[in-house]
């Protein structure tokens, strides 16, 4: 009952804290003439609604494509077209065709706010519950712990509650994803994530992670024998899950290859606004989109990518345990955020999620994490009016982790896995104190994230530099991930494998 009633008090305040955000800005409000990304996710339904699904992802007389264009799956677009239907039995004018483009409304602003909030109990919120349930170690306190912290997480519900992305549905259908390998359903975690990567592009970031601890068990089961069926009968899930979901599309040959145009546009340049990530930061310095053809930065992109992420998936491939499988998604999306093509600032969202599900093993590395990913975000926050609940949100997040969940406490060296470092420096520096080390770096990092935050909004930048605090931000930002993905990759590599600890279930 005890368990029941902590995870309870966990949903109820996961609730609160997303409604709360509700009454706040949101992306592009009042913003003529493409109002953001509320917008956007309007304008879908109202395509998707009054548009036949051949014209979907086409540019016609009905569907400008450079006004909000449809770019992502089709279980996106699916979804838009019930949010749509929904939205039309409510008030007709929300998804009426053209006439509805811009609409604003207080009625229709908490319309769409219930739409991300109803995802989020029907897919997001169960699929971590049980995942902090099943799979986190520690006592019930410290999986309630573990699951107030991915819940409450501020960086999540101010892009979904103020730019109406949606990603709780990717990334819940993924956990689901996860649930199901931890748990043996191979196939019912094959079909999650597949439906999570049909639903937003961006979860390629961890496909491979997904791909490997897969293939790896087949291989420790042999593949002349058992592994080989098991292989066989995950590789005809996800077919045939990819066949349902893309089927409207499969009738004309140009219908995918359009999808495929609109999911990867490679012509929109190497990044686009102040991404915290290698080639914004480089860019500084040098001028990477001038001095480079397209080819070659897709090539370097795609290599420095694959360089970062095989590591850690081949680690993965000879030791498919969840633990390995964890690092591994970490690794991975951190490596897509920072070396891919066509990066947007809020793909480390992807890392940071789960992130947070190492749970108690890293503990204060991970909130260090989560405070360098939500103040990456600061520019786009500001943009959007969320600076209060910017503000509001990074305090209480501080609180919680560090006097509620004890962040400071959990840092002695074997806590942090600084095993690698310790060996690294013992002949040199014998006596030094790598823990307390960890912890000035994050008081430091928190004071100079704090300065920024605020010079960037009460200071005006020279004339000459207009985006000065951005790039700073971003620069800051990138400097952080870069040592997060050596450190999360040592601690893949280099330590032995944790002793198996997750609770098993008929």
């Amino acid at each position: 009952m005890e368990n029941w009633s902590l995870f309870s008090l966990c949903v109820l305040l996961g609730l609160t804290s997303r409604w709360a955000v509700s009454f706040h800005s949101y992306s592009g409000a009042g913003k003529p003439p493409m109002f953001g990304d509320y917008e956007a996710q309007r304008h879908w339904q109202e395509v998707t609604y009054n548009l036949p699904v051949h014209e979907w992802y086409f540019n016609t007389t009905n569907n400008d494509l450079n006004y909000w264009g449809l770019d992502y799956p089709p279980l996106t677009a699916y979804h838009s077209l019930v949010c749509a239907y929904v939205a039309k039995l409510l008030n007709p004018e929300w998804v009426e065709l053209h006439a509805s483009r811009g609409y604003e409304s207080h009625s229709h602003k908490l319309f769409m706010r219930a739409t991300v909030l109803f995802t989020d109990i029907l897919i997001y919120i169960p699929a971590v519950l049980l995942y902090c349930f099943y799979f986190c170690d520690g006592s019930s306190k410290q999986k309630v712990a573990t699951a107030l912290c991915i819940l409450l997480y501020p960086g999540l519900i101010l892009i979904d509650y103020g730019h109406f992305q949606y990603n709780s549905v990717s990334l819940g259908l993924a956990l689901w994803g996860i649930l199901g390998l931890g748990l043996g359903w191979d196939l019912f975690g094959s079909l999650a994530f597949t439906l999570a990567l049909n639903y937003k592009q961006m979860e390629l970031y961890h496909s491979l992670p997904f791909f490997c601890y897969l293939l790896g068990k087949c291989i420790k089961q042999g593949l002349t024998g058992r592994g080989f069926f098991q292989l066989a009968k995950i590789s005809l899930t996800v077919l045939v899950t990819f066949a349902l979901c893309w089927m409207p599309f499969l009738s004309d040959p140009k219908q995918p290859l359009q999808v495929l145009h609109r999911l990867f546009p490679f012509g929109r340049g190497l990044f686009e606004d102040k991404v915290a990530n290698t080639w914004c930061s480089l860019n500084v310095l040098i001028k990477i989109k001038t001095l480079l053809s397209r080819e070659t930065q897709l090539f370097l992109s795609f290599a420095l990518t694959l360089l970062f992420i095989l590591p850690s998936s081949l680690k993965l491939l000879s030791k498919p345990n969840l633990w390995q499988f964890k690092l591994a998604l970490v690794n991975s999306s951190l490596a897509f955020f920072l070396f891919s093509f066509q990066v947007h600032e809020k793909s480390i969202l992807l890392a940071a999620f789960y992130c947070t599900h190492l749970g108690f093993c890293l503990f204060l590395r991970l909130m260090f994490f989560l405070f360098v990913f939500f103040h990456s975000m600061l520019p786009l926050l500001v943009k959007d009016g969320l600076l209060l609940p910017y503000v509001v949100t990074s305090l209480a997040f501080l609180f919680l982790s560090l006097y509620l969940l004890s962040a400071l406490e959990r840092s002695t060296e074997e806590e942090l896995r600084l095993g690698i470092y310790r060996k690294l420096t013992r002949h040199w520096l014998p006596k030094l104190n790598l823990s307390r080390i960890i912890k000035w770096k994050f008081w430091f990092s928190l004071v100079a994230m704090a300065v920024l935050s605020f010079t960037s909004v009460w200071l005006e930048p020279p004339a000459k530099f207009p985006d000065l605090f951005p790039v700073l931000v971003s620069i800051l930002s990138f400097l952080h991930f870069l040592g997060f993905i050596i450190y999360f990759n040592l601690v893949q590599l280099m330590e032995p494998q944790r002793k198996k600890s997750q609770k098993k279930t008929n």
